[in-house]
């Protein structure tokens, strides 16, 4: 039996204070997704801390990502933390659909032809969220913001322009080729039983 390929998994990093971490997170969720999603798009920009950032304007895609993203926020915010800034992740997989015999010999036992999901890449953002106490700290966090989110989106653009052996064919007629998920702090071991490992 055919071991399973392990998806490249790509790891992200920003930092945002609690006024812009929702659209921090928002913009660089939508500029994965301008790289990986495969339907038509129109091509949309939105504008985060002066930086201008791909924008997917699909209505599913719009509230999936503001459903977890508000997650996060909610999650960040009721934590606390001495040292003034806390942690989370959001992770997007993306995932083939492959035909698969589900038993028996075909036609002749009465075996069905299913179809499973095989996760062909992941992105894993980890998020800190920081809370400066005076005005010399909220300077040097919105500079850190203002970096990170330039810096985090030329590396999207730079794995998504060289990574893309891994992409399977396109087999489909369906509108999505491939589906995805997005979720809320992920755990390693729980992605591999996703990935089928």
């Amino acid at each position: 039996m055919e071991q399973p390929r392990r998806p490249p998994e790509y790891i992200l990093e920003v930092f945002a204070d609690p006024t812009s971490i929702k659209d921090v997170v928002q913009g660089i969720l939508h500029t994965i997704f301008f790289h990986r999603y495969f339907p038509s798009l129109r091509p949309s920009t939105i504008e985060v801390l002066d930086l201008t950032l791909p924008f997917v304007a699909d209505p599913e895609l719009q509230t999936l990502i503001d459903t977890r993203v508000y997650q996060l926020v909610r999650q960040l915010s009721s934590t606390t933390s001495p040292n003034s800034s806390v942690r989370g992740q959001i992770g997007v997989q993306f995932f083939e659909k492959r035909r698969r015999k589900a038993g028996g010999l075909g036609w002749f036992t009465g075996g069905t032809k299913t179809e499973e999901e095989i996760c062909w890449e992941i992105w894993r953002l980890e998020v800190t969220l920081a809370t400066p106490k005076t005005e010399t700290e909220r300077t040097k966090v919105t500079k850190a913001m203002e970096m990170t989110l330039q810096k985090t989106a030329l590396k999207i653009v730079a794995i998504a322009n060289q990574n893309k052996d891994h992409i399977p064919p396109i087999t489909t007629s369906e509108t999505n080729p491939f589906p995805y998920q997005i979720n809320l702090n992920p755990r390693i071991e729980g992605w591999a039983k996703t990935i089928g490992m």
